[in-house]
C-alpha cells in the first residue's frame, strides 16, 4: 500500500481577487482611535506546483501528483496540501472628521488569525459537519495610508485527514461551506482592533491534471 505524504503549503498569492467580504465585527470597546478594514480576502488551492488566488476556494481532500520526488505517471503519489488564505488590510479612522489626525502610533500589527467553518443549511457540528475552527499566526503591520497583505493557512493538512473532510476521499460528495476569517491586532499603545472576512469553500476529491 502507498503511503501517503503530506505536504505543508502556504503560496503567496501573485494576484488577489476581490472577493464580496465583510469589513464589520469591529471590537466596540476598543479604545483605538483607527478601525481595522479588510479590504480583499482570497484562497489559494495547495498543489504541487503554486496556484492563483481567486474569490472562492475549491479545497482538493487528497491530490494524486505524478511527477517530483520519487512520483511519476505509473508510481504516483497520493498527497494532501494545505490551502492558503491571503488578506489584504487597511486602516479607517473612527471619526471620519478627522481623518488626517493619525500618527504612527496608529498604525496596527496582526498577530493572531482564526478560522472558522460554516454551512448555510444550519449543519455546523465541528467535526462532524464542518472541519474544525483553529488559531494561527501571522504578524505584518498595517501602516496608517496604503495597506498590507499577508497570506496564511486557511485549510488545515490535518483537517483533510478528519472527518467530515476525510470521508470525502471516496464517497464522491462535496461540502459546501464559508471560511469566517477574523484578523486579530493592535495598535503601537495596545489598543486592540480586529475584522472578520468570508469567503465560500467547496470540499471535495476533484480530479486532478
Amino acid at each position: 500500500m502507498r503511503t501517503m505524504r503530506i505536504v505543508p503549503r502556504v503560496f503567496i498569492a501573485a494576484a488577489l481577487v476581490v472577493s464580496a467580504t465583510a469589513c464589520g465585527d469591529v471590537v466596540r470597546s476598543s479604545r483605538a482611535p483607527v478601525i481595522l478594514v479588510m479590504d480583499s480576502l482570497t484562497a489559494t488551492r495547495g498543489t504541487s506546483q503554486g496556484g492563483t488566488a481567486a474569490a472562492n476556494l475549491v479545497s482538493d481532500v487528497l491530490t494524486i501528483v505524478t511527477s517530483g520526488g520519487t512520483c511519476t505517471q505509473a508510481n504516483p503519489c497520493p498527497t494532501i496540501f494545505g490551502d492558503t488564505g491571503t488578506v489584504t488590510l487597511s486602516l479607517a479612522a473612527k471619526d471620519i472628521n478627522t481623518p488626517t489626525g493619525l500618527t504612527s502610533n496608529n498604525q496596527v500589527t496582526v498577530n493572531r488569525i482564526h478560522v472558522s467553518y460554516r454551512r448555510t443549511d444550519g449543519r455546523n457540528t465541528e467535526g462532524v459537519d464542518v472541519p474544525f475552527g483553529f488559531d494561527t499566526a501571522s504578524t505584518i503591520t498595517v501602516p496608517i495610508t496604503g495597506n498590507a497583505t499577508t497570506s496564511f493557512i486557511l485549510v488545515r493538512n490535518s483537517a483533510k485527514q478528519e472527518p467530515p473532510l476525510v470521508q470525502l476521499v471516496n464517497n464522491g460528495q462535496t461540502i459546501t461551506a464559508i471560511a469566517d476569517v477574523t484578523v486579530f491586532g493592535a495598535d503601537i499603545v495596545g489598543n486592540a482592533v480586529s475584522v472578520t472576512g468570508s469567503i465560500g469553500v467547496t470540499f471535495g476529491n476533484f480530479g486532478d491534471q
